[in-house]
């Protein structure tokens, strides 16, 4: 489709909304109040205001490949901060979705290969590793459905540890931080954490959720050296499965 058609396109809309609702653009214009923050994937197929069934300027929006909010993620991490700070939303969304590339990436790229995207991903690559033992009993789709909810949840404590929303929380202001995985194929969103709301939620999620955060804010405790051992076994491991079909597939 050429940019003109794009362009005119946009032009029916605007003077459809206008038609429908004459003040729809001068209201706009003149506030931002969205009560949620969606961190999500940059999937095309993964609109966060209509999945949620939301209006514009109800909803603040980051998305990436393969919805990460890494601390040292500057952009997400400002977005963060506005969000809570400026805006004061009073929900954090972080949504994976299922059939997300970035996730199939984690389990078949190898770590040989060049390139940004393989650098990106590495952060679900390490949550793969994590759960190497239980996701190694997993095959095809249940295995890669099974690592997007991982990630999230991964995600969902990397925004509970979080300066800025720890930082709300000691001030007493309402924050809720959820961890969601939408269906591309059925258009549903699934609930992978209860609402964290401050510490002792934040405790119970990593309880209920069996996952190892890496969050030093809560968990001060674990064995370095024994975990990047597990980490480069399992690395190995998955390394050695994609060299093993890779080599299946060509005879």
């Amino acid at each position: 489709m050429p940019i003109t058609r794009v362009l005119q396109n946009n032009k029916e809309w605007a003077q459809k909304m206008k038609q429908e609702k004459p003040d729809y653009f001068s209201n706009l214009a003149h506030q931002q109040a969205p009560e949620y923050l969606w961190i999500g994937c940059s999937d095309s197929r993964v609109p966060a205001n209509q999945i949620l069934g939301l209006a514009p300027g109800e909803v603040f929006v980051q998305r990436n490949i393969g919805n990460l909010a890494t601390h040292k993620d500057l952009n997400c991490m400002t977005c963060l901060e506005y969000a809570v700070t400026v805006l004061k939303v009073k929900h954090v969304i972080i949504c994976g979705h299922y059939n997300c590339g970035a996730v199939r990436g984690a389990l078949t790229m190898s770590g040989k290969t060049p390139g940004l995207t393989n650098l990106w991903i590495s952060d679900i690559k390490e949550t793969r590793n994590k759960h190497a033992e239980a996701l190694g009993k997993l095959e095809g789709d249940a295995q890669m459905n099974r690592l997007t909810e991982l990630n999230a949840i991964r995600q969902v404590f990397n925004v509970c540890s979080s300066p800025v929303v720890q930082s709300a929380w000691d001030q007493g202001q309402t924050l809720s931080v959820h961890g969601l995985a939408y269906g591309v194929g059925d258009g549903l969103l699934k609930e992978l954490t209860q609402p964290i709301t401050g510490y002792s939620s934040l405790a119970k999620a990593a309880e209920a959720s069996d996952f190892p955060s890496d969050s030093e804010a809560v968990w001060e405790d674990r064995d370095l050296q024994k975990n990047i051992t597990d980490s480069f076994k399992a690395n190995m491991f998955f390394e050695q499965r994609q060299a093993k079909a890779q080599t299946n597939g060509k005879h």
